[in-house]
């Protein structure tokens, strides 16, 4: 077993390793922009020796702030939105709150975040979504950011399942509703219209996020929870709408600190797969 992860832990770095970003970030040490990152992010000093266990601090803050950070074409608001799902999914909530604050530290708007949180609920389900509200509402109150946010519905009663399924058919075709057809009581068909209606028709129309950004999104808490046929479904809808292997690769690499390695490696094993054929 040992031998085994430690070969899929060769791949997984000779894979990243060709989606190294460009910035000229790569120039620094693991150190410095370590430094530089935290202090965007939370406006303090990394590094400095304090609290109650200050060696695990130093090894995480130089491994996510200067490693990951620099590993993979993601912005720096794409990197925060990835970390907040991810700990929204994990209901990390003190953790949550904090990166939050981060995250409007770097430039994420507060509809950005909140759609990023709302994107979580076809998946996780709405009791930890509303749990990470809780943490991301916190966060938003100390800012002076007033509450509720702007709506940003796009769709009517009326019109949420013929405006899910232009997305959905896009991206994924009728695969669902084949899969769903032999369900007990005819109760899969319902099944498939719930999933058009609410995941694609109440929150893959709404505005404050494009459809690529969510794509990303959504598979970051899909290998949070290790959903491992829907990994491979999502991996080809974000081919679709437009995310490069590479930069699907650098999105659970971003997830690697917060959920350990062998979740990530299940998913990062996916997209090898689909990226060599």
């Amino acid at each position: 077993m040992k031998k085994v992860f430690l070969g899929l832990l060769l791949v997984v770095v000779s894979f990243s390793a060709k989606a190294q970003t460009t910035e000229k970030t790569d120039d620094m040490d693991r150190i410095e922009l370590c430094k530089k990152n935290y202090t965007a992010l939370f406006g303090g000093e990394a590094l400095n020796g304090e609290g109650t266990d200050p060696e695990i601090m130093d090894i995480l803050q130089k491994y996510i702030f200067g490693e990951v950070f620099r590993t993979g074409d993601l912005d720096i608001k794409t990197r925060e939105m990835i970390t907040c799902v991810c700990l929204a999914t994990m209901q990390q909530l003190p953790q949550l709150k904090g990166h939050a604050g981060a995250a409007l530290n770097v430039g994420v708007t507060p509809i950005e975040l909140r759609e990023a949180i709302y994107q979580c609920s076809p998946i996780i389900g709405f009791p930890k979504v509303l749990n990470a509200l809780g943490a991301v509402n916190e966060a938003f109150k100390e800012r002076g950011i007033k509450v509720p946010l702007e709506s940003q519905a796009t769709v009517t009663e009326e019109n949420r399942y013929e405006k899910g399924h232009e997305i959905q058919d896009s991206l994924y075709g009728d695969r669902t509703k084949e899969a769903l057809k032999d369900v007990p009581g005819d109760m899969g068909e319902k099944v498939a219209r719930f999933l058009t209606e609410v995941h694609f028709g109440d929150f893959q129309t709404r505005s404050g996020l494009d459809t690529p950004t969510r794509e990303l999104l959504t598979y970051c808490v899909l290998t949070v929870i290790g959903a491992e046929s829907q990994l491979h479904s999502h991996l080809l809808a974000n081919l679709k709408a437009g995310n490069s292997p590479e930069r699907i690769t650098a999105a659970v690499i971003q997830c690697m600190p917060y959920i350990g390695f062998p979740a990530a490696l299940k998913a990062l094993m996916i997209i090898k797969d689909k990226a060599i054929q």
